[in-house]
């Protein structure tokens, strides 16, 4: 074990944020860092399961006001692999519901002697409410349709280990670009990195001011598909949804869906994401879900080990470095 935290090494003296509110006020350098130390963790856990004592005696709370599967699940893998307890916060069975305000709740937990609060809410800036009223660490794990900044990074180094480099790729995100925390997440990232970034989807879904961020914008899958090297296809969020966005459900997929017949247009190279979870035969056909261009799966296994390096240059590297 001694092996793998000299590989994790030390943080450089600049890194000074305690919260992870989103990928847009990251610079490169950073997002670079989390990136390689994520690296590092992967393959550590790829060698042994066993934790690592790089965050003993932390505790974090995951504070989800929204339902998650792989999110919460994976940071809480995070942070016990790194050796900190956990506490899951379910906000049906807690005094919210008795009417108690979102920062009463999380000073309450914070008095409890805390150091990170993960925080998935279905308001667009409630980490950054957190991060403005508390003292310990905050990590944004979705914050309505804002940011996801955890899930563009676990997306950015699964296209940096199957590619390589993120310069000069063509990058598309597909689907419900209006309500997407993840695509948000990714634009940012992936700009900064030197991609080239194309949203698509129709347009109820896709408005042309997605072009002040930089990015290419399209209503047309099959016109991109030639010249895109990543493929990022994106969930409808019927949930956010007050009327629809088109006809059917059918029709979306009909004219959207990345089925075979779609696949055979695209460089043979192109890799397929999905951040999930995925509605089979209306984003993504099976078997280009489960083909061997698909690492979908493999995102899920980045999460784990982005998380680790998110909770660890937050929490621990600091202190490492002051024991030096």
């Amino acid at each position: 074990m001694t092996g793998e935290i000299n590989e994790i090494g030390l943080v450089p003296a600049n890194w000074t944020r305690r919260h992870l509110l989103g990928l847009e006020d990251l610079s490169a350098e950073e997002i670079t860092l989390i990136l390689d130390k994520a690296a590092v963790f992967k393959r550590a856990m790829a060698k042994d399961r066993s934790r690592l004592p790089l965050l003993n005696g932390k505790t974090c709370v995951t504070l989800f006001f929204e339902n998650s599967t792989r999110t919460r699940t994976s940071f809480s893998l995070a942070a016990r692999r790194l050796g900190a307890d956990t506490v899951d916060f379910s906000a049906s069975t807690s005094s919210v519901a008795k009417g108690e305000t979102f920062i009463d709740t999380a000073k309450n937990i914070e008095a409890m002697g805390i150091d990170a609060v993960i925080v998935r809410h279905h308001t667009p800036g409630a980490p950054q409410l957190l991060a403005d009223n508390l003292r310990c660490g905050v990590v944004n794990a979705g914050d309505g349709a804002h940011e996801h900044p955890t899930q563009g990074l676990l997306d950015i180094l699964t296209i940096r280990e199957r590619k390589g480099s993120l310069e000069g790729l063509t990058v598309a995100m597909v689907g419900d670009i209006f309500h997407s925390r993840t695509a948000r997440s990714n634009i940012w990232g992936l700009k900064k990195l030197g991609a080239h970034v194309i949203v698509c989807g129709p347009s109820t879904l896709v408005s042309p001011r997605w072009a002040e961020l930089g990015v290419e914008y399209s209503y047309s899958l099959d016109a991109i598909l030639p010249r895109v090297d990543v493929l990022n296809l994106l969930r409808i969020q019927f949930e956010r949804q007050y009327t629809r966005p088109f006809p059917s459900v059918r029709e979306y997929a009909h004219l959207y869906a990345m089925d075979g017949a779609r696949l055979a247009k695209t460089k043979p190279d192109i890799l397929i994401l999905a951040p999930g979870p995925i509605n089979r035969g209306v984003e993504v056909t099976p078997d280009v879900a489960d083909g061997t261009q698909s690492a979908i799966l493999e995102q899920v296994t980045n999460g784990v080990a982005v998380r680790m390096a998110v909770l660890w240059l937050l929490l621990g590297a600091r202190e490492m470095m002051n024991d030096e």
